[in-house]
């Protein structure tokens, strides 16, 4: 890592989305909806209902929660700008995890889900997914939360970024998170208890 790069990290800031910072996460994702119009809702809609909802009415369906005083997740911000997106809530707001063989419940222990990240592309690659995992921790630690769970991707070959949407198995390792199961090859789940 760089020395511009270390500058960077230590400038970072973190706020949860809430309708005061609705715009910010708009220009973050872009006229897109960072992947393919998802504006995160992957997670929260079960089988088609999310390829119908895809662009404009994900992203309605994502400001109706801000709006419902939810936060989804939290934005980074570097010099007031934002540079990145976590998505942290408790798992029971994300049915498709609920119908997932290979991402089901580890036991029976209430859990926070990280379920998706978005870093602005020229923002890549510079550690701030492993900040917004330490981000999340805390955030998750102050609402009363005692267990951080993900389901990043490991890695074998050079994936496009948007496609590693739920984060990478090293990050999560350089966050202080633990395997916890593993039910595909390439899809751990990792926890984080807090003390």
């Amino acid at each position: 890592m760089n020395p511009l790069d270390t500058e960077l990290l230590l400038d970072l800031s973190f706020h949860p989305l809430t309708q005061k910072l609705w715009r910010d996460f708009e220009l973050l994702f872009g006229d897109n909806g960072a992947c393919g119009g998802c504006w995160c809702m992957f997670w929260k809609l079960r089988g088609k209902a999310f390829d119908e909802v895809r662009g404009d009415a994900a992203r309605q369906m994502q400001k109706s929660v801000v709006d419902s005083k939810t936060a989804p997740g939290l934005l980074a911000y570097s010099e007031g700008y934002p540079v990145g997106w976590i998505a942290i809530e408790p798992r029971s707001a994300y049915p498709k995890l609920a119908h997932s063989r290979v991402l089901k419940p580890v036991d029976d222990q209430e859990v926070w889900s990280v379920t998706c990240f978005f870093i602005e592309k020229k923002h890549r690659h510079k550690g701030i997914a492993v900040e917004l995992l330490k981000a999340a921790v805390a955030h998750v630690k102050k609402n009363g939360g005692k267990i951080v769970e993900g389901y990043p991707l490991e890695l074998k070959d050079n994936q496009p970024d948007p496609f590693v949407f739920t984060g990478t198995a090293s990050a999560f390792l350089r966050a202080g998170f633990k395997e916890v199961a593993r039910n595909s090859p390439t899809r751990p789940i990792f926890r984080f208890v807090i003390e």
